[in-house]
């Protein structure tokens, strides 16, 4: 069987190649970035496509599966760019598996999507509000999700996977970001980190992904992944920076005046058509703020989905890479 992946050359896509590798799929890697696809091709001797998403719609490959796990991911810019990576490319996709007659197409989106100015607990796929406008990149994905459910009922197979705070070796986004805030500003705490959350080791995430493809019951479903391990955010903090043997430095802060300065600068971006990433978000403050915890009980169920790696497991792994790479420094 083989399998097309979109977005190969980004954090999870490396891992999900490798995933798919060891359990015997044959792999397209899709990706922009040459460089990249050139070190998947020569590590792992995949078949490559360096091609963008605006180009998939004519693309006539023949393909079992497609997962469809490249997006523009992150917390701020402009909404052309959010629109046509995450919409458009997700529409391209979409046409490129009807016209090669895919058998199932995987669609990763995000758990952001469910992100309010509350603590929200064992979250259920359908709990969402649609009409979220907290960033740009929560509001594509909604647009996008809604593309891939109108496609199921169009006749093609589909599922929507919402991986919850992937991290892992090669993450430029969460631990980096708070490793940078610890060793220069604090890492902001809010309600002395009391706030339970989910987070999920990056080989979880590929194994979901490679169930999805697998399962015959799932069409057109939509499923949570996390560690199944809700935890305190500031005991996860606490057991990273131990064993990558760091003191944790926090700022205690407000949370509710953190919020109205974080619009307020919003605000002043916008007004300003400033693309760069303020230094504090609604989004942030709210993901740093508050709990979230996710209902996964579907995909145990459909999917047979269960962790292979622990929440320690994944933060004894990052830590001895770090030490191992600042070791060869």
């Amino acid at each position: 069987m083989k399998v097309l992946v979109t977005g190969a050359t980004g954090f999870l896509g490396k891992y999900l190649v490798e995933e798919l590798l060891n359990n015997g799929y044959e792999v397209i890697a899709q990706g922009r970035n040459e460089a990249r696809l050139k070190e998947l091709k020569e590590t792992y001797s995949v078949e490559t496509l360096c091609a963008d998403l605006s180009e998939m719609a004519d693309k006539q490959i023949e393909t079992d599966f497609v997962i469809h796990a490249a997006a523009l991911s992150t917390v701020w810019g402009r909404w052309d760019d959010f629109y046509n990576s995450n919409v458009e490319g997700t529409k391209n996709v979409i046409e490129f598996c009807k016209k090669n007659n895919v058998k199932k197409m995987v669609h990763v989106s995000s758990p952001s999507i469910y992100t309010e100015k509350a603590d929200r607990y064992n979250i259920s796929v359908d709990e969402v509000n649609k009409n979220n406008r907290l960033s740009f990149y929560i509001r594509t994905k909604i647009m996008a999700e809604d593309l891939v459910n109108k496609a199921f009922k169009d006749g093609l197979n589909t599922v929507i996977i919402r991986p919850r705070g992937l991290f892992g070796i090669g993450d430029t986004s969460i631990i980096p970001r708070l490793i940078k805030a610890n060793r220069t500003i604090g890492i902001p705490l809010f309600n002395g980190g009391k706030n339970v959350v989910d987070i999920t080791c990056v080989e979880n995430v590929a194994l979901a992904l490679r169930l999805a493809i697998e399962s015959g019951s799932d069409n057109g479903k939509t499923y949570n992944i996390t560690n199944d391990e809700p935890t305190e955010f500031k005991s996860i903090l606490e057991s990273l920076f131990d064993k990558i043997g760091e003191e944790t430095h926090y700022r205690k802060l407000p949370l509710g005046l953190v919020y109205f300065l974080a619009t307020l600068l919003e605000g002043v971006y916008k007004l300003f058509h400033i693309y760069k990433e303020p230094s504090i978000t609604r989004y942030t403050v709210l993901t740093l703020g508050y709990s979230q915890t996710l209902d996964i009980e579907n995909a145990k169920n459909d999917l047979n989905y269960k962790p292979i790696m622990t929440l320690e497991e994944g933060i004894i792994k990052y830590a001895n890479d770090l030490k191992s790479r600042k070791e060869t420094e």
